[in-house]
């Protein structure tokens, strides 16, 4: 007998289930339990923000800073102050319905980003006029070690002011207890020499255009505000930096956040860029030099960890810590290196002056 003859009565078999299947009600489609509408709302907190692409960077003159999971076919969508928030497909990376093609923090992590981005997304936006500084209020404390290569010790936080010009055409200043005040972006002197055996000639340095890493307030408002496009140019704009290219992307969003004044779409886009990093996990708890408690996102590289603190309420950011991730000379694994803490950010007239409000 050929074994690839078909069956006598399949046909008639396949026809009489379909009929009797016509004849059958649908099947119920039960409603979603309490756990499961639980996690559909969570689901929608989770996301990285997804708008419609921000405007093209505008060129501007730079100066010194520093420093889902819905179950297929089911998929939830949310508009917060004008910015959709889709809920991703829980899953290993490349599956369908994930924020991005490649692994990204932990689901944690996730909805701990998406609560702050939808939080940044309803902020009010900044009041910086043109001509006028930027202007951002902090405690920090960065750990230091002795000549012998001890373990470090960390000092107690001290206040920090920086006025920064919102368009980088004229230099800002760094202001903090027990030193001379700092002038940030001001052109730097150097000398060239035409050639051999020629008197230096006195010159300044060229400024470098503005970047993620070397931003001003006007640079800051043009950015991206879709997650993946910012990613992707925050990334690019690293690619020379230290450390794995997570970590280096990881590292200039915390500093967007804690050092610029960014509109509230673009804020809320750093975060969803941050929860498309892979390693990006969650703390339970975490002081910032304030010491106020809250949550924290943290990623580990090169032996220390940085953390983002997070107010547990509002979800807005407090500061940052970064700590020793194993034991080293300087001090067993958790030893703090540095803290900080965002006290205020507004515009002022001009460096040195109280801001406005």
């Amino acid at each position: 007998m050929n074994a690839s003859a078909p069956r006598p009565h399949a046909d008639a078999d396949e026809l009489l289930r379909a009929e009797l299947a016509a004849l059958l009600p649908p099947p119920p489609v039960p409603e979603p339990t309490a756990e499961r509408d639980r996690h559909l709302r969570h689901a929608v907190l989770r996301t990285a923000l997804a708008s419609g692409g921000g405007p093209a960077v505008r060129p501007a003159r730079a100066r010194g800073l520093r420093l889902g999971w819905i179950v297929a076919p089911m998929t939830a969508c949310a508009v917060v102050a004008g910015v959709a928030v889709l809920a991703p497909q829980d899953g290993t990376a490349g599956s369908p319905g994930r924020v991005s093609a490649g692994p990204s923090a932990s689901p944690e992590a996730v909805r701990i980003l998406s609560g702050a981005a939808l939080a940044a997304a309803s902020a009010p936006a900044p009041d910086v006029r043109s001509g006028e500084y930027v202007y951002v209020r902090s405690l920090v404390a960065h750990a230091g070690g002795d000549a012998s290569g001890g373990p470090a010790t960390l000092p107690p936080a001290h206040r920090r002011e920086v006025w920064l010009s919102a368009d980088g055409s004229r230099p800002g200043l760094l202001r903090e207890p027990g030193a001379a005040d700092t002038e940030l972006g001001s052109e730097a002197p150097v000398y060239e020499l035409d050639g051999p055996g020629a008197t230096p000639r006195r010159t300044t340095m060229a400024a470098s255009p503005p970047s993620v890493t070397n931003p001003t307030h006007t640079y800051v408002a043009a950015l991206p505000t879709d997650s993946d496009a910012l990613l992707r140019l925050i990334r690019e704009q690293t690619r020379a930096g230290r450390g794995d290219a997570d970590q280096r992307a990881f590292t200039a969003i915390g500093t967007l956040l804690a050092e610029t004044w960014a509109p509230p779409k673009v804020t809320a886009a750093l975060y969803g860029a941050a929860a498309r990093i892979p390693g990006v996990t969650v703390l339970p708890s975490a002081k910032d030099a304030a010491g106020r408690e809250g949550v924290a996102v943290a990623r580990t590289a090169r032996g220390e960890q940085t953390q983002w603190i997070f107010d547990r309420t509002t979800s807005a950011f407090l500061g940052e810590r970064t700590v020793l991730a194993g034991s080293t000379p300087a001090g067993p694994a958790g030893t703090v290196l540095g803290v900080s803490a965002v006290l205020a950010k507004g515009a002022a007239a001009s460096p040195g002056e109280a801001p406005r409000g």
